[in-house]
């Protein structure tokens, strides 16, 4: 049987350790009370972005030739890691790491050069993703919001998009809207193209021209939003790539956003499992440890074994993603797995606790409400089945 040393070891091979442990000494100084603080006020972390943004933590996917960190996706997955697994979260601010995908893969050089530096050095912020719509959800390929093209200089935008994290706190939103009529291409996925979308020209944040922003009161303080278009006018410019090619675009930052989200979830396993772990064995009940019973042992041990399984997939999908090969299928079912390992530790957690679990003060109710959330986004477990079932074992379309 493996020795608790030998466990101890696996830290170690997971790599990047300087990052994760330049990464856990800036959440060393936002603990758990800052976090309670921000729930009450639904407020969003600004010290702890700011935080991340002067270490560079967040330009890690940018080139160095941009004022980035030039670094691989498996460095960013580290950075997120290790954020959740400690009091924190990262939901704040991680879109700008899978967003990078986009640009970086299909953005001009002139657009690079525009918008880069100021991202890796903090004086923008691309933190929203306008994808989802109130009608459409997960059928991304029958969205409604429409990009008109007039002349040859500006799209005119009308629409609507929901579920839009961020957008209150950032400058730069990348934008999916349907260029051409879904009735009018030969594949539901064409028509649809990508926009580098400047909320501070079009006054976002005032409800000034083109847009409106509206704050959804959710069981989450992820600082989410609906978005109205209406006759949003856009450079031309600032469209990404071809028109009409931007669903493979996005195809590109979902993978990544996979990737990374399976990295947070991780983190929130690791942690739940730590805290149930220390607690097991520090609470005593009836004159013994509550740890001596197997009823507490074996949720705990169980979700470790997920977490470790779920961690070989999520590494694989991160190797593929850096090699540039196909990674679909390693990066859904990472995110699928890793997602369901962090909530089987956080169950395990909250009973391992019992009542002390709901008390804000531990920290355990609010990191066991936002670690639900991946079982339902960016993607939710069942549209993850449905993709296997289809592209990995060739089963029939079901929708």
């Amino acid at each position: 049987m493996s020795s608790k040393t030998e466990s101890a070891s696996i830290p170690i091979e997971r790599g990047w350790e300087d990052i994760r442990e330049g990464v856990k000494r800036i959440c060393e100084r936002f603990p758990n009370a800052y976090w309670v603080q921000l729930d009450h006020e639904a407020a969003y972390p600004t010290q702890f972005v700011q935080a991340l943004t002067e270490a560079g933590y967040l330009g890690a996917l940018i080139p160095e030739e941009y004022g980035g960190a030039g670094l691989p996706l498996s460095a960013a997955c580290a950075v997120l890691e290790t954020i959740h697994d400690s009091p924190c979260n990262a939901a704040a601010c991680h879109a700008q790491m899978y967003t990078m995908g986009t640009v970086l893969r299909h953005g001009s050089e002139a657009q690079k050069r525009k918008y880069l530096p100021g991202i890796a050095s903090g004086a923008l912020r691309l933190q929203a993703f306008g994808v989802t719509e109130p009608t459409t959800g997960s059928d991304t390929t029958q969205l409604k919001t429409r990009a008109e093209k007039k002349g040859n200089d500006r799209y005119v935008i009308n629409g609507q998009k929901v579920w839009t994290s961020r957008v209150l706190h950032s400058d730069l939103m990348l934008l999916l809207a349907r260029t051409t009529p879904a009735d009018q291409v030969r594949k539901r996925s064409e028509g649809l193209s990508v926009f580098l979308v400047d909320l501070r020209a079009a006054e976002g944040r005032e409800g000034g021209k083109g847009v409106e922003i509206r704050k959804i009161d959710a069981m989450l303080n992820h600082n989410t939003c609906e978005v109205f278009f209406d006759n949003l006018e856009v450079p031309a410019e600032n469209l990404i790539g071809v028109e009409g090619q931007g669903f493979k675009y996005i195809v590109d930052s979902m993978n990544a956003e996979r990737i990374l989200i399976a990295s947070e979830s991780l983190g929130d396993a690791r942690y739940f499992i730590r805290r149930a772990g220390d607690y097991a064995r520090e609470r005593v009940v009836f004159a013994r440890p509550i740890g001596r019973n197997q009823g507490v042992q074996f949720p705990i041990a169980r979700a470790h074994a997920q977490t470790i399984a779920a961690e070989l997939v999520v590494r694989k999908a991160a190797a593929l993603f850096e090699a540039g090969r196909d990674c679909g299928a390693e990066a859904n079912m990472g995110k699928m797995l890793a997602a369901e390992a962090a909530w089987a530790a956080a169950e395990a957690c909250l009973q391992t606790f019992g009542g002390f679990g709901y008390a804000r003060e531990y920290g355990i109710e609010r990191k066991w409400r936002e670690t639900r959330l991946y079982q339902t986004a960016p993607i939710s477990t069942n549209m993850i089945l449905a993709y296997v079932a289809q592209h990995v074992l060739g089963l029939p379309r079901s929708y």
